[in-house]
Order: C-alpha cells, then sequence, then structure tokens
C-alpha cells in the first residue's frame, strides 16, 4: 500500500486553509486505500518526514514556506517524489513582480506597476490613480489595498502593515469581471468567472458568504480561447507541474475580436491552488468528469523527484 504524507498547515497566514485543504485531500486519498499520515508542518519538517517514513509527498501548504519554493527544497533534498512545483517555479511564481516580467516575455498582457517601498507609498503615489497595493511574496489575497482616491488613512494603513514585507506591488487598477483557469499537467481545463460581493479578497475566498463561482463562465468563444492559452503558456513558462491556476481581469466594455487582447490581464499564477469544498480547480475538474478523489489520484500518481 501507497504511503502518502500530507503536508499542511505550516507556519503562514494561510495557515488555516492549507489545514482544510490538506484535511480534505487525506480523507479522499483514504477512501481509495492509500496508507495516509498527515503531517501538520513545523521547522522540524526534516525530522517529521522521517518518522513519517512515505512513498509521496502531497504538499498541501499554502503561502510562505509552502508554496514558495523553500519546502519545496526540502523536499528535493528528502529524495521522495512529491506533487504540485518545484523549486524554481514556486519561488518564480511567488514572486509576483519577476513573474510579471516572465509572463510578459511570453506574450501575456499584465498589469503596468512595479515593486516600491512599502512606507514610501506613505508619502506619495507611487503612480497614477487608481493602483493597486499588494505583497509581493503571498496569496489568498491577504493585505491587499485598492487606492482611488487621496486617502491618508489608507495609505498609512500600508505603511504600517509590516506583514505584508518592505517592498510591495504596486499595479494599476484593472476594472472588470474576474475570470480563473485551472491548468493540469500543461493543459488547461476551462474559465471560471468568480462573482464576488465586493472585492475578491480572503473573506470572498473562504468566507461563510463567499463569492459566487460560475462554471464555465459565459464569455465569447474568442475570449475563453485567449484565457485557455495563456494559462498554458504562464504554467510552461514559469515551469509549473502538476496543477497551477491562473487569475484574470477581463474589461469586457466595447470588447471585440480585434481588441481582445488589450481587454484581458493575467494577475497572478497560483501553483499550490486550494483544495478546500470551496475551491476553484476542483470545481473546475468536477466540470470535465473529475470528481475531487480521481483529482487526488491524479495528483499523487503525477508526483515525483525531483520537480
Amino acid at each position: 500500500m501507497t504511503r502518502v504524507a500530507v503536508l499542511k498547515g505550516g507556519m503562514s497566514s494561510e495557515r488555516d486553509v492549507s489545514l482544510v485543504t490538506g484535511a480534505a485531500c487525506a480523507e479522499a486519498l483514504r477512501g481509495l486505500d492509500y496508507d495516509v499520515v498527515e503531517i501538520d508542518v513545523t521547522q522540524a519538517l526534516w525530522e517529521q518526514l522521517k518518522a513519517a517514513n512515505p512513498d509521496v509527498i502531497f504538499n498541501a501548504l499554502h503561502g510562505d514556506w509552502g508554496e514558495d519554493g523553500r519546502v519545496q527544497g526540502v523536499l528535493d533534498m528528502f529524495g521522495k517524489p512529491y506533487t504540485h512545483s518545484g523549486v524554481m517555479a514556486s519561488s518564480l511564481a511567488m514572486d509576483k513582480h519577476r513573474a510579471k516580467h516572465v509572463l510578459k516575455s511570453v506574450g501575456i498582457t499584465v498589469a503596468d506597476g512595479g515593486l516600491f517601498d512599502r512606507v514610501e507609498i506613505s508619502r506619495e503615489h507611487p503612480i497614477a490613480l487608481p493602483y493597486v497595493v499588494k505583497p509581493n511574496g503571498q496569496g489568498s489575497s491577504k493585505s491587499v489595498y485598492i487606492i482611488r482616491g487621496e486617502d491618508s488613512q489608507q495609505r498609512a494603513a500600508i505603511a504600517a502593515d509590516v506583514a505584508m514585507g518592505e517592498h510591495v506591488v504596486v499595479e494599476s487598477y484593472i476594472p472588470g469581471r474576474e475570470l480563473t483557469v485551472a491548468v493540469q499537467d500543461g493543459k488547461a481545463i476551462c474559465v471560471t468567472e468568480i462573482i464576488p460581493n465586493g472585492w475578491y479578497d480572503y473573506e470572498e475566498k473562504y468566507g461563510a458568504n463567499a463569492a459566487k463561482h460560475v462554471c464555465p463562465a459565459e464569455l465569447p468563444d474568442y475570449v475563453t480561447a485567449i484565457c485557455l492559452d495563456w494559462a498554458e503558456k504562464a504554467h510552461d513558462a514559469l515551469g509549473c507541474r502538476g496543477v497551477s491556476r491562473s487569475d484574470f481581469r477581463f474589461n469586457d466594455e466595447n470588447c471585440t475580436r480585434d481588441n481582445v487582447v488589450n481587454k484581458i490581464v493575467m494577475l497572478e499564477v497560483n501553483t499550490q491552488p486550494g483544495m478546500t469544498p470551496t475551491s476553484l480547480v476542483p470545481e473546475q475538474a468536477a466540470y470535465v468528469g473529475i470528481d475531487f478523489a480521481q483529482l487526488c489520484r491524479w495528483m499523487v500518481e503525477d508526483a515525483s523527484w525531483p520537480r
């Protein structure tokens, strides 16, 4: 019987979501008769893995130390097959600023902006209004600010938000609809539209009053085609493995086939997409006939070393 260690929890601000992801995946794998050991990851991960002695490692971590290449480095050293992306892709995708350069190099439209000192933003606007300020190396839309005008309190809050890091991403605010595409083994699945009650933040993703998902999204065929193509290109350009998820904004105002490439902007690529009951990747997989347990089995079977 294959012994699978499911890594969950961890030390990031997304620990709670990872615990739910890990528990769901562990339950599904047990139902498939895998021998499952759940590991709530600490700084003693090496010792935890040695004690578990797994055949395969299922990475269900999110955020710092889970999807930024650092845990992947430990897994490479440990020498057992593991799921999701390896060190390079994980680190690069998590670094939003540098990832945008790679995406742009393969013809994907990204938001204008750059990397700025967090405290300096409180003193003067770094780019034209409106703009978005977000951490360069975190996920789940925590500490995301939309600056629409001269709100000194909001900019002071950014300066005080040390969890964002010293340097933060500032990019032009992109109006429009929220879209996302899951890629499995290099092949895009479909497009989902996310309809939030407000800004698609952490609470909208995981709270009790979570955003509505429309799967598949009701879009012109040429919009769907570009989103699928760009998601596959991003997965390949960043070197992703297993499953990834690309997020977009689509401004459908006066959109035509001729100008569509200027109406779609890729926001980021997630190498460790959520696998909670409300997560987007399992929904898209289900749409094409892959249930949650089958998706988890595929991830285990796809695991390899090194990644």
